[in-house]
């Protein structure tokens, strides 16, 4: 990636592109876990590398991964459906009062925001994002793995299904991200490409890993299974333990560890690129949706219980391997660019 230039008010822009080539794509991550915004930021520098000026918009945790990789990003309202629908508390009346008001201040946000940097065109996993792109007429290509075919819940997979339709229709092309063979529940009129990870050096030493359990923000039992797992003597690291140093990316150390165990979806296309074992543990209801999806291909070990993943730690599932999908979506993206960028 180019060195990054001076900051914006609006984001960090890269140095100005080779002849022939310049042009800004406007990158924004969905504000719910800091994956989001790994994923999208493997993109963006890809993009950066290629000639583009690049401004990142997304807010949430990943905020702090874009500042740790030279971003100033901006932040738009940020929507909690999974707080507000999933959360121990949480219920219809709170997403009605609560997600739906904050998505329609986000679209707004990040509508003004795409005007403001001029944007060419976007790239996003962001829903709302989406909406906005096509409210400031700038073309958009849309880049998640998420479907219809994870959710058993009616009202979670209806509103799958009008999302995907939507993004399919607006997008130049929506990149469908999967590390399983194709699926009935996979969606219609979707490009799949490699899983996305962000691969950069660490600013220190790799860590020594043996076994990383790296949690969500919406997972509460991988306590337990790191408990069980060092009464057996196994060495374990928790990603945002007591211990655990925060790093601008997980895959140096994906790569060291012997075994990792997650939840969802950001650590499973991580250890995908990073030829790790994989147990997954899913607890939102998108998280046992992939797990299903994830138990027809190699590479990965799907578990119900502390005990499960345990057992799965002792016997780990063959390690996967997969090409890094990053660099296909930005070429994709910047061959595409005569069809978007303005004259």
């Amino acid at each position: 990636m180019s060195a990054p230039g001076a900051a914006t008010e609006t984001g960090l822009r890269a140095p100005q592109a080779p002849s022939g080539m310049d042009a800004t794509v406007a990158v924004v991550h969905y504000p719910e876990g800091a994956g989001h915004a790994t994923r999208m930021l493997a993109i963006a520098r890809e993009l950066q590398s290629r000639g583009a000026t690049v401004e990142v918009a997304g807010g949430g945790p990943g905020e702090r991964f874009a500042a740790l990789l030279g971003y100033e990003e901006f932040v738009p309202t940020a929507v909690d459906f999974i707080g507000d629908y999933q959360g121990a508390d949480g219920s219809l009346a709170d997403v009605l009062t609560g997600s739906v008001p904050d998505a329609v201040r986000r679209v707004r946000d990040v509508a003004r925001w795409l005007g403001r940097v001029d944007a060419d065109c976007v790239v996003t996993d962001d829903m709302f994002a989406s909406v906005a792109a096509l409210l400031a007429r700038v073309p958009q290509y849309v880049c998640t793995h998420n479907t219809p075919g994870y959710y058993d819940d009616r009202a979670e997979r209806a509103g799958a299904a009008l999302l995907t339709r939507q993004q399919v229709t607006a997008s130049r092309t929506f990149f469908y991200p999967a590390v399983w063979p194709a699926q009935a529940g996979d969606p219609r009129g979707v490009e799949r490409v490699p899983p996305l990870a962000l691969d950069v050096p660490l600013d220190g030493a790799v860590p020594d890993v043996d076994v990383l359990v790296s949690p969500s923000t919406y997972s509460d039992d991988l306590g337990a299974v790191a408990g069980r797992l060092r009464e057996r003597g196994r060495s374990v690291t928790v990603v945002g333990g007591d211990d655990w140093t925060t790093v601008r990316s997980m895959l140096p150390v994906l790569r060291e560890a012997s075994v990792v165990v997650c939840p969802g979806y950001s650590t499973v296309m991580e250890a995908a690129v990073a030829g790790t074992p994989c147990v997954v543990y899913p607890f939102t209801s998108e998280q046992r949706g992939v797990a299903e999806f994830l138990a027809a291909g190699d590479g990965f070990a799907v578990a119900t219980t502390p005990d499960e993943a345990v057992a799965a730690v002792a016997q780990p599932p063959a390690a996967p391997s997969f090409p890094n999908g990053a660099p296909v979506v930005a070429d994709r993206v910047m061959g595409d660019r005569a069809a978007w960028q303005k004259t």
